[in-house]
């Protein structure tokens, strides 16, 4: 059992004792964090939130939890109950709120929930701010409301009419060109919210759709990570219905991965680098992803003659060098479409809409596409050490080894070589360096990882 605080939310699971585990104490205590941050921040009285939860068993009662505790702080609460992460940061900014929580522990098992924290355009709270609200809870200074002024509370269930028109309202969303296809698709939604939001986007873009684990009962039949291993099932029932291709998303619907008419994976590292591809053949920019994240994007933007940056690992950096850079197209590497058309943040809806678009529009089905792209293959290892290790002062060395190659030091430490490149982060929570290696295939990745690992105990 574990209680996770964290700068951009709080992680845990149900059950247990206080402070060690997500109990509706520590719920009420992060919810009176946030809500008193955001008092604390804006120059005005009366602070209206949004607040949507994924599928997953706690969720009812973590949301009760929640929204009273914003009213008990006079904070008015616009309830969309069952809804994705990209959903609730399009309502925060459609109704003018002040920020929003969504309830999700994303890709975690059934006994995982989570806090995250958005600001009022929608998107998670920077590092800073979420510092800021974890000191609050520390202290526990809170200053409720009277009885007069307790917040008001309202539901809206019309969230994802408005998600999914503002997606077709998109100039690069072709919807004629997709419903022309008449695609054949399965979807996964591992029983949450995707299966209510994805089934009325693909019928408006004219496609067939096969329903595979999409009752929102939060009864997970598989690890809700979307990975190989885990996808057996619709892999099988790709081939066996002759879909055109499957879409599987996690619990919160901010992952995409995708199913080849073969019944073989797209590779979710692959589904930014398609949507790119797409995007940047028509309009010439920037792409983003992080520095763990595939060089195929790299390589697909300079094909278009558009020029791509890495950021730090994580959502809120990666928006933070979209911004920067007035990127056109953004992510990572696990599935997260940015499409800052739309808004900042990873949003498997609108990754579908552009994904189809390009495919219909390429007249190819979703093998050949996948072949018009360089192959890549990552491998992911780890190195323990012992608690006594300098693990900065270990990957300082690493990088000094290194001096005379392409080394970034924005995350840990990542080397590029002319043909591959291993990225060492570490733990934030143990003595480990987590290496991610990518190259031209899965045996020179593995190598890679290994010569790195024998490196670093050679500087130890």
């Amino acid at each position: 059992m574990a209680l996770i605080k964290s700068i951009s939310g709080i992680r845990g699971t149900i059950g247990g004792k206080v402070n060690e585990n997500l109990t509706p104490l520590d719920v009420v205590k992060f919810t009176s964090a946030f809500g008193t941050w955001l008092q604390n921040n804006k120059n005005k009285k009366n602070l209206t939130l949004v607040v949507g939860r994924d599928a997953r068993i706690s969720g009812a009662m973590v949301n009760s939890l929640v929204t009273a505790t914003l009213q008990g702080l006079g904070i008015h609460v616009i309830d969309l109950g069952l809804s994705t992460t990209p959903t609730v940061e399009v309502m925060v900014t459609e109704v003018h709120a002040d920020g929003g929580i969504i309830l999700t522990a994303s890709h975690n098992p059934k006994q995982w929930n989570a806090l995250k924290l958005l600001n009022e355009k929608g998107e998670f709270i920077t590092a800073e701010n979420g510092t800021e609200v974890l000191k609050l809870a520390e202290n526990e200074d809170f200053n409720y409301a009277e009885v007069d002024d307790l917040g008001k509370y309202e539901t809206r269930n019309d969230a994802f009419n408005i998600h999914i028109q503002k997606i077709l309202d998109l100039p690069m969303v072709d919807a004629e060109a997709i419903k022309a296809k008449k695609f054949k698709v399965v979807l996964d939604a591992v029983n949450s919210t995707g299966g209510l939001a994805l089934p009325p986007l693909l019928e408006k873009l004219g496609c067939e759709v096969v329903e595979l684990y999409c009752e929102p009962n939060g009864q997970f039949p598989h690890n809700p990570e979307p990975l190989k291993e885990h996808l057996t099932d619709i892999c099988n029932l790709v081939k066996e219905t002759k879909a055109d291709l499957g879409i599987v998303v996690d619990p919160d619907v901010d992952r995409l991965a995708l199913i080849d008419e073969n019944g073989e994976m797209f590779g979710e590292e692959y589904t930014l680098v398609a949507v790119a591809d797409y995007l940047l053949k028509h309009k010439k920019g920037i792409a983003i992803s992080n520095l763990s994240s595939s060089r195929a994007l790299r390589d697909v933007a300079q094909n278009h003659q558009s020029d791509y940056f890495a950021s730090a690992v994580g959502e809120v950096n990666v928006v933070t060098l979209m911004k920067e850079k007035n990127a056109v197209i953004g992510g990572e590497g696990n599935g997260g479409i940015i499409y800052p058309d739309l808004h900042y943040g990873r949003d498997s809806l609108v990754g579908v809409a552009l994904f189809l678009t390009h495919l219909a529009k390429e007249n190819k089905t979703v093998s050949e596409l996948r072949d018009t792209y360089p192959a890549y293959f990552m491998g992911k290892k780890k190195i323990e050490l012992t608690p006594e290790i300098d693990v900065d002062a270990l990957l300082t060395k690493v990088e000094k080894e290194y001096q005379n190659e392409d080394v970034s030091t924005v995350d840990g430490v990542k080397i590029d070589f002319p043909e591959n490149w291993v990225h060492l982060r570490k733990s934030n929570t143990e003595p480990i360096i987590r290496i991610y290696t990518e190259a031209k295939s899965q045996e020179e990745a593995d190598k890679l990882g290994d010569d790195m690992i024998a490196k670093i105990k050679s500087l130890i």
